[in-house]
């Protein structure tokens, strides 16, 4: 046996019903932060911080990103 429920509800609504928490406030400071970066530009600092918010990078993992990236542009320090 099958049943099926359809429920016409709005996202809000869903979101209420299910209990789950209201994340409008991050994702428009998620959205400030993105234009922001886009109309001024990405800097190698900002880029750097970046990758290290992404998860628990030591020294050597930036070093390697860092060897990545100056590969791909063709500069070589030494």
């Amino acid at each position: 046996m099958k049943i099926s429920v359809d429920v016409d509800c709005t996202p809000e609504e869903a979101r209420r019903f299910l209990g789950l928490p209201d994340l409008t406030p991050v994702h428009q400071a998620y959205v400030e932060r993105m234009t922001k970066a886009v109309t001024d530009g990405v800097s190698p600092e900002s880029f750097a911080e970046l990758a290290r918010s992404w998860g628990p990078m030591s020294e050597a993992g930036m070093t390697m990103w860092k060897a990545m990236l100056e590969g791909m542009s063709g500069r070589r320090d030494g």
